[in-house]
């Protein structure tokens, strides 16, 4: 009489869970978690500087034309410490009403990443990408931050991962290509 036995041999049990191992490394490879971290960060940022510049457009349209800066703002971080000129620029739209009253404490953690320069009429409000979908976006293509004839205003590159590839007025190649809203 033949005896039958149900199961899975051990070299059976060892292959599939050789392929399994194997698909989960692709899985993880083709996700790569740091750089949805990153994606994640870029996101926000950069709807915190769309919230920036479509208050400040906001607030120029109810104040007749008028920017919520006395100045020009020389290139810089917003900050949190509430000194510089950005950031009070930014106090100055949530106390019209463009920006809900706890913007600052509800984007703490992007200020420091979100850089800005304005003039009479114009601002950039912008953001040094970190996600590589984020660094070959349409919209990172500026550098070198200046004023001409008083105005703010930012040198439009070629790109490629972040970093300037072709030089233009007042900008070096490897100089840092930013996401800008203007």
């Amino acid at each position: 009489m033949k005896k039958i036995t149900k199961g899975f041999t051990l070299i059976e049990l060892l292959i599939v869970i050789a392929l399994l191992g194997a698909l989960a490394v692709a899985l993880l490879a083709a996700l790569d978690p740091l750089e949805q971290i990153k994606k994640g960060t870029d996101t926000g940022v950069r709807n915190t500087v769309a919230e920036i510049s479509g208050s400040i457009i906001r607030y120029a349209s109810v104040k007749s034309g008028s920017m919520p800066y006395t100045s020009t703002i020389a290139w810089g971080p917003v900050g949190t410490t509430g000194t510089s000129p950005a950031y009070t620029s930014i106090q100055n739209v949530i106390d019209a009403g463009e920006l809900k009253a706890d913007f600052f404490s509800l984007s703490r953690d992007q200020l420091d990443k979100i850089y800005v320069i304005a003039g009479p009429s114009r601002s950039y409000i912008c953001f040094a990408p970190g996600a590589k979908s984020f660094k070959v976006d349409a919209n990172t293509k500026f550098v070198a931050p200046s004023f001409v004839s008083g105005e703010a205003t930012m040198a439009e590159g070629t790109c490629a991962n972040g970093t300037l590839t072709s030089a233009t007025g007042g900008a070096a190649v490897g100089d840092t290509c930013y996401w800008c809203v203007r």
